[in-house]
């Protein structure tokens, strides 16, 4: 089947006329009526009966008509979406963003390029450090931002973003929730809400360590939603990013004698060609001021 013979068929289906469906596809009548046959043989069946001057539709055909339709349609979308591409007014964005990291940072700049390309389509996906970038490998993503250096692939193009340290999370209910620093000591009392999905999770659990913190009397999460509902309802604390996800009823203050932060990086892959989207990404968000968004 050949999209000029679905063409032919909804034109005659919907003039009924072998003359006036030719004129309408710019054809001459012994073409059409050609594809229309040849239409019929591959579907085992006549699709019109010839009811002179009128050609009516046949059960098959009634049948036919709105697979027909929805191929046509099909096509069309298509063609608008490669033809708004290439004009710029369209694109995708595929960027894997680690667990670890808000994916609230992306959406000042993700309705920036909306403005630039109208028909934007995001895809957002999410996963472990080592889940970004085998996604960036297998060519899943164009774009990836992780809170760790991945050297593990020589073609990886690597951009840091911003640093940022690490604060103590508590509830506003908490009783150490108005204090702006808080000693490792008085968190011998809490109970511990660790984050298993942090690329820093090691590094955090020695530096307690260290303060004589019991890390393994912990509740482990594996989502910042799940750390928030946490912390609001007075669950624990958490030692997480300066930019993690925090609710209304979640504070936070500095953690004497712990000097801990990251970089967030932006990954892509060295030679492989980006669409006009990522392009436009990757720049926004290399010139970003995140000192200023951040603060």
């Amino acid at each position: 089947m050949e999209m000029h013979q679905v063409r032919y068929f909804l034109a005659l289906a919907r003039t009924r006329n072998f003359t006036q469906a030719a004129s309408e596809c710019n054809v001459s009548q012994p073409s059409l009526t050609r594809a229309i046959q040849q239409l019929e043989a591959e579907f085992g069946g006549d699709l019109f009966r010839r009811e002179r001057p009128q050609a009516l539709l046949t059960e098959l055909g009634q049948r036919m008509m709105p697979f027909l339709q929805q191929c046509d349609d099909s096509a069309r979308a298509a063609r608008a979406l490669a033809s708004s591409m290439k004009k710029g007014e369209a694109g995708t964005l595929r960027i894997a963003l680690s667990d670890s990291i808000d994916g609230g940072l992306l959406v000042p700049h993700v309705k920036e390029l909306g403005r630039h390309f109208h028909g934007l389509d995001l895809k957002l996906l999410r996963g472990s450090a080592a889940d970004v970038a085998r996604i960036l490998k297998e060519g899943r993503a164009e774009l990836g931002l992780i809170a760790a250096e991945d050297t593990s692939w020589d073609r990886f193009d690597r951009w840091p973003l911003f640093s940022e340290p690490f604060r103590l999370l508590l509830s506003a209910e908490n009783r150490l929730a108005n204090q702006d620093v808080v000693d490792a000591e008085e968190l011998r009392q809490e109970r511990l809400l660790t984050r298993a999905y942090c690329e820093q999770a090691d590094k955090i659990a020695e530096l307690l360590r260290k303060a004589d913190i019991d890390v393994d009397r912990a509740h482990e999460l594996n989502s910042d939603r799940d750390l928030v509902q946490f912390l609001e309802a007075d669950l624990g604390i958490a030692v997480a990013p300066a930019s993690a996800v925090t609710g209304p009823a979640v504070t936070r203050a500095a953690l004497a004698g712990f000097e801990l932060e990251r970089t967030v990086y932006l990954y892509g892959v060295a030679g492989r060609e980006r669409s006009p989207a990522a392009t436009a990404a990757m720049k926004m968000l290399r010139a970003c001021n995140w000192k200023r968004m951040l603060a």
